[in-house]
């Protein structure tokens, strides 16, 4: 867990200028000239708009009202909220472009001493959020039942992994090798593993069973509204997210070229158009499917990541119309901070009560009894949840405060 004494508050001279923690850090474009290089603010504001919708979708009104868009694929398949988390991953391996080059992709004390403190530092956040929740609850001997994996758990992963791959192996021709057969290799184990059933006999579930115990397991929802030990963030379907953090920092490289920005921006849109069709086309055989991170589902939204990133880059950081992306800027600059934030609240809005219901469940029935419709009514109390986090993002950004880990 991140103190107030392992926060470093950095104050920068110029207001576009920043380090962030993980998978924020500073991001610079060369001009068409190549003289001189600018903020990448796209980035930023992607990495925005990702957590913005990260917390959106984890914070209805009810989860017994959302609107289709705002759900996850039951099982196989694909909506935009299935799109979120691969896209911060994605972002991720751009930044690590920009990140690496500090240390001239090469193995140094530095760079070990970063990479162990910021993979384990994440990784003991993730423990901690599961470890929180837990407690407000009331659960009896909390980390007897704590969580292992979850999101933030395999962004550490995602990152130590894909930094020491990308580091060690060096050459780009390499490492693309190296993750078609990380996606090959995995895609067999599926088809061997009952990897598309949605079942305890699935080889994800029974390999963080037999690590972990089902006492430390997410118990997934089945669509009879039954539940079994089924972990979306399984360590075994970890392995592709380190794939697609290797295709982020392909892109990111992309980026870094002192090439004409235009040509950078047409070399990501065609990776990702590729991208996009080979997902598709495979998915045939290998279904698009979050929950165990399929190959194709890794193709796809790295796909569509590339082709976002190269309209944002167009837009903001060629035709300058900035002004509609500032609170996804305020957002891109403390990400893991109001994600963390946002979780903590989340739980205490769940367990602090008012009479006999809880004041999430009260604020909730106070929109739906002036909005009839429980949907709009669940869509707005997130959008009021973003609000809240907004003010507590933005006054550190006001502050020019920006929490690294």
């Amino acid at each position: 867990m991140i103190t107030t004494q392992q926060l470093q508050l950095l104050k920068e001279r110029n207001k576009n200028a920043f380090e962030e923690g993980a998978s924020c850090i500073t991001t610079h474009l060369h001009t068409k000239n190549n003289m001189k290089s600018e903020r990448l603010l796209s980035l930023d504001i992607l990495r925005g708009i990702t957590i913005v919708g990260m917390i959106l979708v984890n914070n209805p009104g009810t989860w017994e009202s959302i609107y289709a868009p705002l759900r996850h694929a039951e099982w196989n398949g694909l909506t935009p909220t299935d799109l979120v988390f691969p896209f911060f991953m994605f972002i991720m391996g751009v930044s690590m472009s920009f990140a690496l080059s500090r240390f001239d992709h090469h193995f140094s004390r530095g760079f070990i001493i970063k990479l162990v403190r910021r993979t384990v530092i994440l990784f003991l956040l993730g423990l901690f959020l599961s470890w929180f929740s837990l407690v407000c609850t009331g659960v009896e001997q909390p980390f007897s039942h704590i969580r292992i994996l979850g999101v933030l758990q395999r962004l550490a992963l995602a990152y130590f992994f894909g930094s020491l791959l990308i580091v060690g192996v060096r050459r780009p021709a390499n490492l693309a090798w190296i993750s078609g057969i990380i996606l090959a290799g995995y895609s067999i184990l599926l088809a061997l593993g009952h990897g598309f059933e949605l079942s305890e006999q699935n080889i994800i579930a029974v390999t963080d069973r037999t690590l972990f115990g089902e006492a430390h397991l997410y118990r997934e929802w089945l669509p009879d509204g039954g539940r079994i030990f089924f972990d979306p963030e399984g360590l075994l379907s970890t392995l592709p997210c380190i794939a697609q953090v290797i295709i982020g920092y392909f892109c990111g490289n992309i980026l870094r070229e002192k090439t004409e920005i235009h040509h950078r921006l047409l070399q990501i849109s065609i990776l990702g158009i590729a991208l996009l069709f080979a997902g598709w086309l495979l998915s045939y055989g290998c279904p698009l499917n979050k929950k165990v991170w399929s190959p194709t589902f890794v193709l796809v939204t790295c796909g569509f990541a590339s082709l976002l990133l190269v309209f944002l880059t167009w837009l903001i950081d060629i035709r300058k119309k900035q002004k509609w992306g500032y609170p996804f800027h305020v957002f891109g600059t403390n990400p893991l901070f109001i994600y963390i934030v946002a979780g903590v609240l989340a739980t205490l809005l769940e367990v602090i009560t008012v009479g006999e219901s809880s004041l999430q469940e009260k604020i909730y029935t106070s929109i739906w009894s002036v909005l009839p419709d429980a949907h709009l009514a669940s869509l707005i109390y997130g959008l009021l949840f973003i609000g809240f986090n907004y003010l507590i993002v933005w006054g550190l950004y006001k502050k020019q405060l920006f929490i690294k880990i």
